[in-house]
């Protein structure tokens, strides 16, 4: 039971950490300009993007077959456009100034919705890695930390330059972090039992990403800027993302 919660503190302070960091950042930066945003908005999706093939998917190929994974990767698409419906429509207005306002603002919700549960399989990963070893639950706990900064980056940029209240932003990047200290909790628990479960739930994570890459990443950061800014951010974030995997 001790150990149980040990890990499920773990997740949680690097879950939160990386994430909170990268808000903090996100909401102090001087320089809004569309050229700025769209080179965040390109770095996170080709980080993303990186995690995606790098990551989630051989992690998933590892422990499960082709065909649970497709299924995963399905489901988390499904989810991601139901959560893309409902904010699309929450924040939908006939004004031309405050609709680009929402649709900034509607990005960064649809990325800390895809965080959060992008971050739950990245518990279960740190939760069986402890069960493996304590080097490797700490080194998957780092490694999640660090790729996380840019994410909190990318989520609190467009919430802040949507309208939002700083305090009101940290508090979203805070809580799509939390959902790495109960994946963390899973991953304790069912680690040893069922690792078609843990494959489903990184393939249901690749889904989420895929669907923010290519609806909300991809067309924002080039609605905003469709100079050279928009290809580079997208190169750098994707080697960020080889960077994070390999470490």
């Amino acid at each position: 039971m001790e150990n149980l919660i040990k890990t499920t503190l773990i997740g949680l302070f690097f879950g939160t950490f990386g994430t909170t960091l990268g808000g903090i950042i996100g909401i102090t930066f001087k320089n809004t300009s569309n050229k700025f945003l769209s080179f965040i908005l390109s770095l996170a999706s080709g980080l993303m993007t990186s995690i995606i093939c790098f990551d989630l998917i051989p992690e998933a190929l590892e422990i499960s077959n082709i065909s649970t994974i497709i299924i995963g990767i399905i489901f988390g698409i499904i989810m991601m456009i139901m959560c893309d419906i409902i904010v699309q429509k929450k924040f939908n207005t006939n004004s031309r100034y405050v609709k680009n306002t929402n649709t900034l603002l509607k990005t960064g919700i649809i990325v800390s919705i895809g965080l959060a549960l992008h971050n739950f399989p990245e518990g279960l990963a740190i939760g069986s890695g402890f069960g493996a070893s304590l080097k490797l639950g700490y080194s998957l706990a780092i490694a999640i930390a660090l790729h996380d900064i840019p994410e909190g980056i990318s989520m609190a940029v467009p919430m802040k330059n949507g309208g939002m209240k700083k305090k009101k932003v940290i508090f979203y990047v805070i809580l799509s972090g939390v959902t790495t200290g109960i994946g963390a909790l899973f991953g304790a628990i069912i680690g040893n039992i069922s690792e078609t479960v843990i494959a489903i739930c990184l393939s249901f994570a690749a889904g989420a990403m895929l669907y923010i890459v290519s609806g909300e990443l991809v067309p924002e950061s080039n609605k905003l800027y469709k100079g050279r800014m928009t290809a580079i951010g997208n190169i750098c974030g994707f080697i960020l993302g080889i960077l994070a995997t390999t470490i």
